[in-house]
């Protein structure tokens, strides 16, 4: 009787048992836990205030590694170095490549929008997917898939957590819409990293990036910026906490705008979209 007991108990466990996944960084992480709720374990690779450009994992991330059964890649640059060697530490895991059927833009250049620069390699790609809801519905699509066919009998939860969150998108993608509704059509907003090409693809917005190649601008190409800025009527830089802000500062300074700090990788996803639409369109 014991025995059954036991067997009971542990097929019971079994049963019960979350299902073990790792996400490379923080937006992944609030689409997996919109879709699989209480029935998934999440580990994150690119802590908070790290960059997914550089970001080398810990011990215990190495360790949760070696016991998950599902990897939620999205294609940042941390990716191509780590996910082969995750892959080596765990066969059995299966990778799932969210951006897999996602139009990828290129890397937006210099400080104009380059978006149809058919030149562009893979290399220059612009990983930042999710900043354009459209893109979300598709990535909380293949989450709930993923997680559906590795826990069958949970598919009907997961299925009601998607019909919920892709309300909350839409919802989203409303909100700015309304939001920006006073802008013109291919109205320009100035970043100092070019990470919202999607954002602005989504909305007929342009994005005109400070940095210049990857590096801040000298002096002769922010006097060119300042111009083109004060032409476009930009009302506010927008900069990433992961890159230093000293010239979106010279430039804020020279128009009277403010620096605004806003990350692609903060984990309030709708928030924080909805945050930038207000900035862009000057509601306060």
């Amino acid at each position: 009787m014991k025995k059954i007991l036991l067997i009971l108990l542990l097929l019971n466990t079994f049963i019960l048992a979350n299902i073990k996944t790792v996400v490379s960084i923080l937006p992944e992480k609030t689409f997996l836990e919109a879709i699989g709720g209480d029935k998934v374990d999440i580990t994150l690779m690119v802590l908070p205030g790290n960059s997914p450009h550089t970001y080398e994992p810990k011990p215990s991330q190495m360790r949760a590694i070696t016991q998950a059964s599902l990897y939620f890649a999205i294609g940042v640059e941390f990716e191509k170095v780590w996910l082969p060697k995750f892959k080596d530490l765990n066969p059995q895991m299966q990778i799932i490549d969210l951006s897999a059927g996602i139009e990828r833009l290129p890397m937006a250049s210099g400080h104009h929008h380059e978006s149809g620069d058919e030149h562009s390699t893979q290399e220059s790609m612009d990983p930042h997917i999710w900043t354009a809801p459209r893109n979300v519905e598709k990535i909380a699509q293949k989450i709930y898939e993923a997680l559906s066919k590795a826990d069958h009998s949970n598919e009907p939860y997961y299925r009601e957590n998607l019909e919920r969150f892709l309300q909350k998108i839409a919802r989203t993608d409303s909100q700015i819409r309304k939001i920006l509704s006073a802008k013109a059509e291919g109205a320009s907003f100035m970043v100092f990293h070019p990470s919202w090409g999607y954002f602005a693809k989504a909305y007929g917005l342009t994005q005109i990036p400070v940095e210049v190649e990857g590096k801040s601008p000298k002096p002769r190409e922010l006097v060119s910026i300042i111009k083109e800025a004060k032409q476009k009527h930009i009302s506010a830089i927008f900069t990433q906490p992961e890159f230093s802000d000293s010239s979106a500062r010279v430039i804020a300074s020279e128009l009277h705008i403010p620096v605004i700090k806003v990350t692609p990788l903060a984990p309030d996803w709708s928030e924080n979209l909805i945050r930038i639409a207000k900035a862009i369109a000057g509601v306060r």
